[in-house]
């Protein structure tokens, strides 16, 4: 060595040369390229040296101090060098970390990233051998449990499946796949990794394993139930009951779950989680269910408060939904004809049409009036039909029914303080108007003798016409106030009668009508109106053996009862119609019907109300009569015709109506 060389190395510790000494102080700039050279430069040289230390030796801060020095340079020469210091510091700092991440890339070069897991295991800075191990371990007594529901496990265990390991290499291919300078990127995210080739077992067995589970035998597990509508409940309706899960399953789904647990070694599955088990068809969450809860509870939710003067009846869901069922398709059906019967259990217990009637009569005394259909009748096909729609809606409210006929008040005394008191057994009548006598006098009622007596019974006005034809077999009568009652039964005067009352009913009495004095059928025509009640009934003692001769007057006064005051007024009465209006009652009722069954009409309202009804005789012995009937019956809402009276009848023993003269036949009009 020359003598120039050996004195250098002489002055440097490291006996590296000038050459080597300017490389080291250069910063080194190491990239993803480079880094396999760097790796072999470290491996000749070992474990790397902290040479940034080298940067503080005085002979290499001397020397590159002195060059750098200009003394006759500027006045702000030193401020830049100071910046060329600090930035020449930055470097190096930054050489230092990028040599730090290096050196640990390189800690990785025989062992797994950090965050690395093979097959469920964690192989973190593990080399390939300690994996192997780790597997290994993880086989001997391996047993894998499952968790069921109810609280249940069952296991299977390695031997019984000929569980081992075996390595065809594959951890390291995984091993030399890894790219040392991202071994941070690992560090953060982390890596798994399956290599199912490692795991080995006998596939037929693991099957016979699974298959021989009791979750898997059909005979021991449940199957799920449908979520469903709950049966109605008392305030609160119809919910939809959640469904039961049960515990069958389903087979592929256990058979993979147990085999990718046994894969990565795991010691427990739970078939829960592998979301293995059969699920009901119909949830809580089900549209149609839910849809089906809120229509159902939408009927039951209706209240109808039906009001009856002071009396209340409620219909709410406890009876509602006993009308409801269910069709083929899940739609709900309302039972019509259980919808008709509560409508006619109504009319059963607040109809008072055919009830009997108690009057306090003119003579002091109380008569129980049975025949008859004057009252409240409830229509029960409309009815029926409205409540049905009511619930449907879904809306409560408050009603009254569809009435085919009313009265004027309710309670015991239906018939108000306007009505017209007829008795049959002294032939005298009352008609009182807003409960003050305003007409009273005899008449002549039905042929007794001839079978015609005139029923007993209260009954509604039908309607009142002007200037009408009486018409039946062998005559035709024409008179001037027609007022019917009870079919073709009715209150007309009768001009060709010279005396009223007494006994005349019993040998020349009418067809059935009662006779009245011309001035005493207009003061009734002109005050009454249709639906007013005709009370007509039989008093035993208050019979008369006189007759009277019928008012000259056309008006007649106000008079008092002849034995006591007229009954205290209950309600107000009927309002008075025009005489221009001729009404009748519904349509719906049809002539010539009897009364009713037990209490009232059929639910297809066939009973009368109208024309042509006749109730059945009051009296013993009587029977009903075959009243005439006007020419031309004004049709509902309609004006009646006005007809031009007929020629009076001949004068035959006295002219018509002669009182206690018989005849063979009716003489005269004979009504």
């Amino acid at each position: 060595m020359p003598a120039e060389q050996r004195k250098i190395n002489e002055k440097r510790p490291d006996g590296m040369s000038k050459q080597t000494d300017s490389d080291e102080s250069e910063p080194e700039i190491i990239s993803e390229g480079s880094f396999h050279i760097m790796e072999e430069r470290y491996a000749k040289k070992g474990t790397p040296q902290n040479r940034a230390n080298q940067k503080n030796r005085p002979a290499q801060v001397q020397g590159s101090t002195e060059k750098g020095r200009d003394k006759n340079g500027p006045k702000g020469s030193g401020a830049k060098k100071a910046a060329l210091v600090t930035a020449a510091v930055l470097s190096g700092l930054t050489v230092s970390a990028a040599g730090a991440y290096t050196y640990m890339g390189l800690q990785y070069r025989d062992v797994f990233f950090p965050n690395t897991k093979i097959n469920g295991l964690d192989a973190s800075g593990k080399n390939v051998e300690q994996v192997k191990q780790m597997i290994d371990d993880g086989m001997d007594e391996y047993t894998l449990n499952l968790e069921e529901r109810g609280g249940v496990t069952e296991q299977i265990g390695g031997e019984e499946i000929g569980l081992h390991s075996e390595y065809d290499g594959s951890l390291e291919q995984l091993l030399a796949g890894q790219e040392l300078m991202r071994w941070g990127l690992h560090w953060l995210e982390g890596s798994e990794h399956t290599i199912e080739t490692m795991i080995v077992y006998d596939s037929d067995k693991l099957n016979q394993a699974v298959d021989g589970l009791d979750c898997m035998d059909e005979s021991k597990t449940e199957l799920p139930e449908n979520a469903y509508l709950s049966q109605y409940q008392q305030g609160i309706g119809y919910e939809v009951i959640p469904e039961q899960g049960g515990t069958r399953v389903v087979p592929e789904k256990v058979r993979q779950g147990v085999a990718d647990a046994i894969t990565n070694l795991q010691d427990r599955v739970s078939l829960e989680e592998l979301d293995a088990y059969e699920k009901a068809r119909i949830t809580k969450e089900d549209p149609a269910l839910n849809a089906q809860a809120e229509e159902w509870n939408k009927y039951v939710n209706v209240t109808v408060t039906y009001q009856f003067g002071n009396q209340t009846q409620v219909l709410d869901g406890d009876t509602i939904h006993t009308w409801m069922t269910e069709d083929d398709q899940g739609g709900l059906i309302l039972d019509e004809d259980k919808v008709a019967e509560y409508v006619a259990e109504l009319a059963k217990n607040y109809d008072t049409a055919y009830q009997p009637k108690t009057l306090r009569t003119a003579y002091g005394s109380t008569v129980t009036i049975t025949g008859g259909n004057y009252g409240w009748r409830i229509n029960r096909k409309a009815e029926a039909a409205a409540l049905s729609e009511i619930i449907r809606s879904g809306k409560s409210q408050e009603r009254e029914p569809v009435y085919s006929q009313t009265a004027a008040s309710r309670g015991e005394r239906d018939y108000g303080n306007t009505y017209v008191e007829i008795n049959l057994t002294a032939q005298h009548l009352y008609f009182y108007k807003n409960g003050e006598l305003l007409v009273e006098s005899d008449f002549v009622s039905g042929n007794e003798s001839r079978g015609m007596s005139t029923p007993a019974g209260a009954f509604p006005l039908t309607y009142k016409q002007r200037n009408a034809t009486l018409r039946g077999e062998g005559y035709a009568t024409p008179v001037s106030y027609w007022m019917p009652f009870n079919g073709g039964i009715g209150m007309h005067d009768a001009g060709w009668r010279g005396s009223f009352g007494g006994k005349i009913y019993k040998t020349n009495g009418s067809h059935g009508c009662i006779n009245l004095p011309p001035s005493v059928a207009k003061t009734i025509y002109e005050n009454i109106t249709s639906g007013i009640p005709v009370l007509c009934y039989h008093l035993d003692g208050t019979n008369k053996g006189t007759t009277s001769s019928p008012p000259k007057s056309a008006s007649v006064a106000p008079t008092a009862p002849t034995s006591a005051p007229p009954p205290t007024p209950e309600t107000a009465p009927l309002p008075v119609e025009s005489e221009t209006v001729l009404e009748t009652l519904p349509a719906e009722t049809a002539p010539q019907e009897t009364g009713p069954v037990e209490g009232g009409p059929s639910s297809g309202e066939t009973n009368p109300v109208g024309p042509g009804f006749t109730e059945a005789p009051a009296g013993p012995g009587e029977t009903a009569p075959n009243p005439p009937q006007p020419e031309n019956p004004p049709a509902p809402s309609e004006p009646a015709p006005v007809e031009t009276p007929a020629a009076p009848a001949p004068d035959m023993s006295g002219g018509p109506g002669v009182v206690d003269t018989p005849a063979p036949a009716p003489v005269g009009p004979g009504v």
